[in-house]
C-alpha cells in the first residue's frame, strides 16, 4: 500500500496531491517527489513503475524482496537496498528490508517486513527545509542515518545478552540450555554481520561524491553514516568472535564438569571394588579355603574391609577426585 505521498517544493511540502499528478510535479523545477509503499501489490507498483521509467530488475527485486544490501545504477536512477534491524526480545532479532529509488526529482521507498518505519524520518525533515532544498539527497540521507543509528540500540542490548552469557558461561554451576542459547544468538549477530558489512561499500561510494544526485553540500552528512556504519560493523565483528570464544570456554567447562563427574564415579567404583573383591573371594563354595573356620575371620574381614575403604576415600579426598 501507498503509506504516504508528498511533493516539495524549495524544501517545503505542498498541499495534497493525486498520484497521477506527482509525475507532473517533480518534472517542476526545485520539486521533490517522496513517495513511500509498504509491502506494495503488483498493480500499485507497476503504476509507479510505468510514472517514474524503473529499470524492470530493480522492479523484481523490490516486489520479491530478500535482498542483500546493494547500490546499483539503472540509467539515471540509483537503486539502494537497506537491511534494517530491530531487538525483539532477549537473543532475538527482527530484520526488515527498506528498497529506494532515487532519481531526478523523486525518491520511492519500499519496506519489506519489520522495517524501520519512515513517518518519523518525514516529519523530521518537514522541519528542515534548508535540508529538504537539497532534494533526493537529503531525504536518502535522512533515510540511512535513521537506519545506521537503529543499529546502536541493536548492538547496546546484544552488550547485554553476550554478558550474561559470559557470566553463565564462566559460573560454577552448570545452566542448562547454555549452548543453545550461546548458538542461536550467534546465528543473530551473524545476520545482524550480513545486514551491516555489505553496506559499507554502497555507503562508500554515496560519500565520495561520484554520483550528480549526491551533491557537495550533502556528501558530508553521508561520510558521517559511514562513520557510524563502520562502527555498527566491527561491533558486530568483535560480538561474532567473543560468542565463538564464549562457545569453546562453554563447550571446555562442560568437558571439565564431565571429567570430574567421572573421577568420582571411578572413585567411588574403586572403593566398592574393595569389599566386593574380599567378599567374593569367600563367597565361594571350597573347602580348603583358609582362615574359613576362623572364629574371628567374620568381623576381621568386616574391619579389614572398612579400613581399606576408609582408606581409599582419605586418598581420594586428598587428590581431590571426591
Amino acid at each position: 500500500m501507498i503509506v504516504d505521498l508528498a511533493v516539495y517544493q524549495d524544501g517545503k511540502r505542498a498541499p495534497d496531491v493525486e498520484f497521477d499528478q506527482a509525475f507532473e510535479a517533480c518534472r517542476t523545477p526545485g520539486a521533490l517527489v517522496w513517495i513511500g509503499l509498504h509491502q506494495p501489490t503488483d498493480d500499485e507498483f507497476d503504476a509507479v513503475r510505468r510514472e517514474f521509467n524503473l529499470h524492470e530488475l530493480a522492479v523484481e527485486d523490490a516486489m520479491k524482496g530478500h535482498q542483500r544490501p546493494k547500490l546499483e545504477v539503472y540509467d539515471d536512477t540509483l537503486f539502494l537496498v537497506l537491511k534494517t534491524a530491530r531487538y525483539f526480545e532477549p537473543d532475538t532479532l527482527e530484520f526488515g528490508e527498506i528498497l529506494i529509488f532515487v532519481g531526478d526529482g523523486f525518491i520511492v521507498t519500499v519496506r519489506h517486513g519489520e522495517a524501520t518505519p519512515l513517518h518519523d524520518v518525514r516529519l523530521r525533515l518537514e522541519k528542515q527545509p534548508e535540508m529538504l532544498r537539497h532534494g533526493a539527497a537529503a531525504v536518502l540521507h535522512a533515510i540511512v542515518d535513521k537506519v545506521v543509528d537503529d543499529y546502536t540500540p541493536v548492538m547496546t542490548n546484544l552488550d547485554v545478552d553476550i554478558t550474561e552469557l559470559e557470566a553463565e558461561a564462566f559460573g560454577e554451576e552448570a545452566v542448562p540450555g547454555l549452548t543453545e542459547r550461546i548458538y542461536r544468538l550467534k546465528r543473530q549477530v551473524i545476520q545482524l554481520h550480513r545486514a551491516t558489512a555489505p553496506l559499507s561499500e554502497p555507503l562508500g561510494r554515496l560519500a565520495d561524491g561520484r554520483f550528480e544526485v549526491v551533491n557537495e553540500e550533502v556528501q558530508p552528512y553521508f561520510r558521517d553514516v559511514y562513520d557510524h556504519l563502520l562502527r555498527a560493523v566491527q561491533q558486530a565483528d568483535n560480538f561474532r568472535e567473543l560468542l565463538t570464544s564464549i562457545l569453546e570456554a562453554n563447550l571446555t567447562q562442560v568437558s571439565v564438569r564431565q571429567n570430574e563427574e567421572m573421577r568420582k564415579i571411578s572413585a567411588w567404583a574403586a572403593i566398592l571394588a574393595v569389599p566386593t573383591l574380599i567378599a567374593g573371594i569367600y563367597g565361594m563354595n571350597f573347602h580348603n579355603i583358609p582362615e574359613l573356620r576362623w572364629h574371628y575371620g567374620y568381623p576381621i574381614a568386616l574391619l579389614v574391609m572398612a579400613g581399606l575403604c576408609i582408606g581409599l576415600y582419605r586418598y581420594f579426598r586428598r587428590i581431590d577426585w571426591l
